[in-house]
């Protein structure tokens, strides 16, 4: 089991090989569609993002509501290639890493590799498990979109898998 912690460095994504299983502690973004359409078009338009790329993983991810006593609710990956559109750009900003499930398009694969990135699943039909690495949530942009708002996550222990690495091995169609 390899730990890490975000920001992630380029040091890290290098000693990260496909089906690597990673735990990691720190900060994450949730986005899912409509947030990364946004985010998509504040980078056109030249104009600041909610928070800097840089270092950063987004999961794809719009947790449930929060129940009382609890830090948020379920927070399970969502499918990936349902953010491929948007990807390859938030990539080319510096995005070092995404969380979700599910294969991703010829595209993305390529720009994981171009830039040198990670894509990492996680275990999908076990949100509630998965809200219990969550140590802390807050909206911190797009409010308006709900679930799909974007939110600052601090996790600890956030249980991974490599699945597409920086060289572009690929478990999901090659295997590990």
């Amino acid at each position: 089991m390899i730990k890490i912690t975000t920001p992630l460095t380029q040091k890290q994504i290098v000693n990260l090989k496909a089906g690597d299983e990673v735990r990691l502690t720190g900060t994450i973004f949730t986005a899912r569609d409509q947030a990364h359409k946004r985010l998509c078009q504040l980078l056109a338009k030249g104009r600041k993002l909610p928070f800097d790329l840089k270092g950063q993983v987004i999961y794809y991810c719009g947790p449930t509501q929060t129940p009382k006593g609890k830090v948020i609710g379920s927070c399970g990956p969502t499918t990936s290639r349902r953010m491929d559109e948007f990807t390859p750009l938030l990539l080319k900003n510096d995005l070092a890493a995404m969380i979700g499930k599910g294969g991703r398009s010829c595209e993305v694969q390529q720009a994981i590799k171009k830039y040198q990135k990670i894509y990492f699943i996680t275990y999908a039909g076990c949100a509630a498990l998965l809200s219990k690495y969550v140590c802390s949530a807050k909206v911190i942009a797009f409010p308006g979109l709900g679930p799909e708002a974007i939110q600052r996550l601090v996790v600890k222990d956030f249980p991974l898998i490599v699945a597409i690495d920086r060289k572009g091995k690929n478990i999901l169609t090659e295997g590990s």
